[in-house]
């Protein structure tokens, strides 16, 4: 049975958005499923990792067309703060310069519903024809880029097909539409974009239990919740590091600023000398000016150790190394939705996982499922302080470890079986 993937993210592309379908598309064949993959020859990845290209299946037919972006001009007159929006990093409203007011208006309300909606049209074009000739009857659309889906909805309307849409985070609810000052207009737009996508595609996929419920309002179509997953053979046995090292995995924004446990670190090095002796603080990824300020007014500077982007591997070696993992979300109800990709990658590293986040997170149950962690809310104080101590003590006598239960349902390899099986539900193989 042969689908057609019509994917922007695509190694070398880094980042969380690639890993979902390069996993995929290892395993699909294991379940009688031929994947072909479609992605634009030019692409203008805000990050990129090399090392990924090694992990594409061999024999995979992989199909590519010019893609036009417009970030291409603006990195000729704004190159720093195109860099920085593109990595999602927006900083907040009274910290934004003019150049990028402008460029979070023009992306919100110009290029809607993303900068890569010139895609469409010339992939629509080319797709139905090779669907046509290679008598191709299912295709999967992934997003964001939500434009994307808009190519899956096109050649639905075109072809006798079926279409699976698959949403690795939600469309009008993200958190960030809040931050590119979408006039009314534009606002509306991309809830009639979301609706029409919902309300076409033959099945849904989503990564989280609250997307789901939010999308039965809009829609009857039958919706899946397929989550993120980890990857036995990538995982390395690397020894501890000999400090307390709480490390975060990934880009850390303006809105993921979680001041409070900043302030219960400060207290916690004042009190203790044993604890400022032994403590760092590892942020591998983009952080944004806010994180930084934070953590340097909390006085945490000389524990803070920045390793910018690094490639997955080096991310996987990282994680199991570190003595607590942290895991931040934005303190929103938007955000309840969010299981980002890393988490999953964080049990199999069987280091405990601190998390922070918004009341009712669906990472919260997560954590709680697996035994894998502690998650808290951004208000609690005390409790989180009580927690970190623990944890150090347990450092203390070499006792730090947890006991996970249940995880092996979220590797790729299944993960990959429970998507096979919707695709050939869908196509009533």
């Amino acid at each position: 049975m042969k689908v057609l993937l019509i994917t922007y993210y695509w190694p070398p592309a880094g980042g969380p958005g690639v890993q979902r379908w390069l996993n995929f598309v290892k395993y699909l064949k294991e379940f009688g499923i031929e994947p072909i993959v479609y992605i634009p020859e030019n692409p203008t990845y805000p990050l990129e990792d090399s090392s990924l290209v090694s992990e594409i299946p061999e024999g995979i037919t992989i199909l590519k067309q010019p893609i036009f972006e417009p970030y291409r001009f603006a990195n000729l007159f704004a190159k720093k703060e195109t860099k920085t929006i593109s990595k999602g990093i927006i900083p907040k409203k009274g910290k934004q310069s003019l150049i990028q007011r402008m460029l979070l208006y023009i992306r919100g309300n110009f290029f809607i519903p993303d900068a890569r909606k010139f895609w469409i049209q010339p992939s629509v074009k080319y797709l139905k024809g090779y669907i046509v000739d290679n008598e191709i009857h299912t295709i999967i659309t992934t997003g964001p880029p939500h434009s994307v889906h808009l190519i899956g909805k096109e050649l639905k309307n075109q072809l006798p097909i079926k279409w699976v849409a698959d949403f690795r985070d939600p469309w009008t609810t993200i958190g960030y539409h809040k931050q590119l000052k979408l006039s009314n207009r534009s606002k509306m737009m991309h809830q009639r974009m979301e609706k029409e996508v919902l309300q076409s595609a033959d099945q849904l996929l989503v990564t989280s239990f609250t997307t789901k419920i939010e999308f039965r309002e809009i829609t009857k179509r039958p919706i899946s919740v397929i989550t993120n997953g980890y990857d036995h053979e990538v995982m390395a046995n690397t020894p501890l590091d000999q400090n307390f090292t709480i490390s975060h995995i990934g880009s850390l924004l303006s809105g993921r600023n979680p001041k409070q446990l900043w302030r219960v670190l400060q207290n916690l090095v004042q009190e203790s000398t044993d604890f400022a002796t032994f403590f760092r603080l590892q942020l591998v990824g983009a952080v944004s000016e806010d994180v930084l300020f934070s953590i340097k007014e909390a006085g945490l500077s000389d524990f803070l150790d920045l390793s910018g982007y690094v490639s997955h591997q080096d991310a996987i070696r990282i994680q199991s190394s570190s003595q607590l993992l942290l895991l931040i979300e934005i303190d929103s109800p938007e955000t309840r939705c969010i299981i980002p990709g890393k988490i999953f990658e964080y049990m199999v590293a069987k280091r405990p996982i601190l998390a922070i986040g918004p009341k009712g997170a669906d990472i919260s149950k997560l954590i709680e499922e697996t035994n894998t962690g502690r998650f808290f809310e951004y208000h609690e104080y005390d409790q989180l302080k009580k927690q970190l101590l623990d944890y150090f003590q347990k450092f203390k006598q070499k006792e730090l470890l947890v006991s996970t239960t249940g995880i092996e349902k979220y590797s790729r390899r299944e993960l990959t079986r429970e998507l096979s099986e919707v695709l050939k539900k869908t196509i009533n193989f």
